[in-house]
């Protein structure tokens, strides 16, 4: 790899000042959503510790968590020379971001998952659902499964899901027998669920677009109207992979369910880091702050102060292997994660199928 040009030596008795390669981080550090973006620079923090030199200085920045609030940040941080943009957390804020940050010619790493930010020079940081159904479609792909059906509520969440599994089940040869579609605020889930299991579609593997509470609810749902867990797979989403993960496996029609997160041994390692260091638990998203913090930490050690974030640095196919795995910024402004597969278990989720370990494995 080439060197960075040095600068030439000053002329003697002059000082040679110290080249700092500045980062903004902008995060709601007041406000209701304090509570998420505190401990996000708390993770910010730890990434600085473990990979930053002595010649990388981060610039934390408050949101107040609205738009114009992430855009005076954003003003702020880059006049004081911030050369890459970490943050901020909500769509909105990224939407108001991204032109201050495209007139300063910076990058952008955001932690939304609102995939729609996403753009050249603007990349989502936050789990969206594409790469996530086309792990888990594929995987059920290779165990047999051709016949689909999507189960998802009417919001643009579930649009993307729907989209996704339409997209890589007719990919890989399958199909996807039939689209249920519900109201999100239906408090009757027997209602979507009564309407695959009269269907003649008999689908292999039904995608639930729901978390938590609901995933729950749908599945018990399914399996009272006869789609048996036994005959039918289910699949979720990465609404699956939060701190209520374990939850899941309380209900006996999602035990042996699949879905697609990032290995979790690494992140229950930071989580038990994060907790010494600070005395409490973090949210499940510090993880981004730590590896966006990462990623610009050593960037700006390779490249030097000279052009530490140009663009194809930062999109360099092989990408970055982070607390949630292996993971590349594409042009397109999403970024594209190495995920496993994991099952569902009355105790918690096992790995049954592990993340590959590079991107020529998964393909250019």
């Amino acid at each position: 790899m080439a060197q960075a040009p040095q600068p030439l030596p000053a002329p003697m008795g002059q000082p040679v000042a110290p080249q700092t390669v500045k980062v903004a981080l902008l995060l709601p550090l007041t406000g209701p959503s304090a509570q998420i973006g505190q401990p996000m620079l708390d993770a910010a923090q730890l990434a600085l510790f473990d990979m930053a030199g002595d010649g990388f200085e981060l610039l934390p920045r408050d949101t107040k968590g609205t738009p114009n609030g992430a855009a005076d940040a954003a003003r702020q941080a880059i006049a004081e020379g911030a050369r890459l943009i970490l943050g901020p957390l909500f769509g909105a804020e990224v939407a108001a971001v991204k032109p201050v940050a495209q007139n300063a010619g910076i990058e952008l790493l955001a932690f939304t998952n609102d995939w729609t930010q996403g753009g050249p020079g603007a990349y989502v940081m936050g789990f969206v659902p594409a790469y996530q159904v086309e792990r888990v479609a594929g995987y059920a792909r290779s165990q047999g499964i051709t016949r689909y059906v999507a189960l998802a509520p009417r919001t643009p969440y579930g649009d993307a899901v729907v989209s996704a599994l339409q997209t890589v089940s007719q990919r890989l040869g399958g199909t996807v027998a039939q689209v249920e579609r519900y109201d999100p605020a239906v408090p009757d889930l027997s209602i979507p669920a009564k309407q695959v299991a009269q269907a003649a579609s008999q689908p292999q593997a039904v995608l639930l677009a729901e978390g938590g509470a609901r995933a729950q609810g749908i599945a018990s749902a399914l399996a009272s109207n006869g789609v048996a867990p036994q005959q039918v797979k289910l699949l979720g989403t990465g609404l699956w992979d939060d701190t209520q993960t374990a939850a899941l496996g309380q209900e006996p029609a999602l035990v042996g369910a699949w879905y697609a997160a990032p290995a979790p041994q690494p992140r229950a390692e930071f989580e038990a880091k994060f907790e010494q260091t600070y005395g409490r638990k973090p949210p499940r998203i510090a993880t981004l702050s730590y590896d966006a913090t990462a990623i610009a930490a050593v960037l700006a050690r390779i490249g030097g102060p000279a052009a530490p974030f140009d663009r194809t640095a930062l999109t360099n196919p092989s990408g970055f292997e982070g607390i949630d795995g292996l993971f590349r910024l594409r042009p397109n402004g999403l970024v594209e994660r190495g995920l496993a597969v994991l099952e569902v278990t009355p105790t918690g989720s096992r790995v049954i199928d592990p993340a590959a370990p590079n991107f020529d494995v998964l393909g250019q």
